[in-house]
């Protein structure tokens, strides 16, 4: 008994090692990994000190690859049909997935514009060139190129189905520490959701009207229900037949055949969407997708206006016309779905059984953007805060995770990546925000100037992604550049919608102490 006793307990260690050395992919991750969705994660990050190669490798194999998923190698089993994917486990040579390219910056590059231009000439490049899955799904770039807001720059590319936006800066928050004391790790911005309804109800049940209390629960189950609805339907009207206008920025990826993309970004100051938050009331992500509401009506004015040619000056003042009146331009706007939202500290989210796991914890909204001209820019803001605060009230986000997961489940990889490619496809964009450190953070002893990620290799000919850092916002587009050749113009009119938008709230605010 003793000997059998034994026996079954060494069988059932090596049955416990072989399931963490061997995990299968989730639901999501496989859905990264089809044709239609082979995504990747490219995050830019400027330093302020010159890049020393050794320190940041050796700080890469005390760190990253001790993570399970930066450790391990896709592996498939089985045939094409009936196929399986897990992730197993490897030794990692961490030179391999480190790349310094020869740059000749003083022979080659004359001033800091030709430094930028050639920088996202490079990771321009890095679309067009898949990770060798052999080994661990991620390269870091270093960069020895003095730039306009950076002194070097690192570049890390991994394959989205290693984790979302969340997982990735909770990861290179594991890797970061403070400038201000090397040996701390950095304070992390934790949001827990709150639900305005749900204050409501609070306040309500407080008051001396019990009636009044289940009424308001009432209309506010019986609106989540309709509203979730509602939204249901147009995602599957979406994925059936209900296409966006055939705007200058919406690509043609009918041909299923990656791109290559361009990948730009612009830093603006955070102080100056906190001064709009404040005043309108509205939260960070509200003022943000005013602004872009904003700047995408003002860039499409213009790619409107060229369309047709101009013979005389009179006609010049006609180009507004140009544009259509009513246009569906509609964005997948990414929701992270984990009960608590913010930075989350590395070691909580890979927790067995924790709230915030690692992983792609994400669901999509449909975000309907009201395009045109408007005389009174406030009322992008206006506008976009009636459609979020809509959509908050709607299962919408969570709907489209469990259905996704469903649709794998019952029917395979290839119908669900079918599915929803045709339903991002009917859309014009994806859009992205991600709350980042609140103070200066060092990349193994290099201060970080900014921090740009972005994504490409999903459907859309336009991906904004934002992404605070101290007191600052970096705005990084990932374009088609069949379809948007000239994103810095786009960076250029969302900048002005920034600082006309701000100008008319302090109008407002000098106005009212009038």
């Amino acid at each position: 008994m003793e000997i059998k006793t034994r026996r079954e307990t060494s069988e059932t260690t090596v049955r416990k090692e072989e399931e963490e050395e061997e995990q299968p992919l989730s639901p999501t991750a496989r859905i990264f990994h089809a044709p239609e969705f082979n995504c990747y994660v490219i995050a830019v990050i400027g330093l302020k000190k010159k890049i020393e190669a050794d320190v940041i490798t050796e700080g890469l194999k005390q760190t990253l690859i001790r993570h399970p998923r930066f450790s391990s190698k896709l592996v498939s089993h089985g045939k094409k049909k009936r196929q399986t994917q897990s992730w197993v486990r490897t030794n990692v040579v961490v030179s391999d997935h480190v790349v310094v390219p020869d740059i000749e910056t003083q022979n080659t590059l004359n001033g800091n514009a030709n430094a930028d231009a050639f920088l996202e000439s490079y990771v321009s490049n890095l679309t067009t060139v898949p990770l060798d899955i052999s080994k661990p799904l991620w390269q870091l770039h270093l960069l020895d190129l003095k730039t306009s807001d950076a002194e070097n720059v690192a570049v890390l590319k991994f394959h989205h189905s290693l984790g979302d936006g969340m997982s990735l800066m909770a990861l290179v928050l594991a890797c970061m520490r403070k400038t201000s004391n090397p040996d701390e790790l950095p304070s992390q911005p934790n949001q827990n959701r709150s639900s305005s309804t749900s204050s409501r109800l609070t306040a309500a049940s407080r008051g001396d009207s019990r009636f009044l209390w289940l009424v308001m629960i009432l209309w506010s189950a019986l609106m989540l229900v309709w509203n979730t609805v509602c939204d249901a339907l147009e995602f599957i009207a979406t994925a059936m037949f209900l296409k966006d206008t055939k705007t200058p920025i919406k690509g043609d990826f009918g041909s299923g055949k990656s791109k290559r993309m361009s990948i730009v970004h612009r830093t603006v100051s955070l102080e100056d969407i906190k001064l709009i938050k404040n005043a309108m009331n509205m939260t960070v992500n509200d003022v943000v997708l005013g602004v872009t509401q904003a700047g995408l009506s003002q860039y499409l004015e213009k790619r409107y206006g060229e369309k047709k040619k101009v013979g005389k000056d009179q006609e010049s003042k006609s180009n507004s016309n140009d544009m259509p009146k009513l246009i569906r331009l509609r964005s997948a706007l990414l929701v992270n779905l984990r009960p608590t939202t913010g930075i989350q500290d590395l070691a909580d989210m890979m927790a067995k059984k924790s709230n915030c796991r690692w992983g792609n914890w994400i669901g999509y909204i449909v975000f309907p953007f009201s395009i045109g001209l408007r005389d009174d820019p406030l009322e992008h803001l206006r506008s976009a805060k009636r459609i979020i605060d809509r959509k908050k009230n709607s299962f919408e986000a969570a709907l489209t995770f469990i259905a996704g997961n469903f649709i794998i489940k019952s029917f395979g990889v290839q119908v669900a990546a079918k599915i929803i490619n045709r339903a991002l496809s009917n859309t014009t964009m994806s859009f992205s925000n991600l709350i980042g450190p609140i103070e200066e953070i060092s990349f193994y002893g290099h201060p970080i100037t900014y921090m740009a990620p972005s994504v490409y290799g999903h459907p859309h000919a336009l991906t904004i992604h934002f992404q605070s850092y101290m007191n600052q916002m970096t705005i990084s587009l990932t374009v088609d550049p069949t379809a948007i050749s000239d994103p810095h113009r786009l960076l250029d009119d969302w900048e002005k919608s920034l600082q006309s938008i701000k100008d008319a709230v302090k109008e407002r605010g000098s106005g009212s102490l009038d």
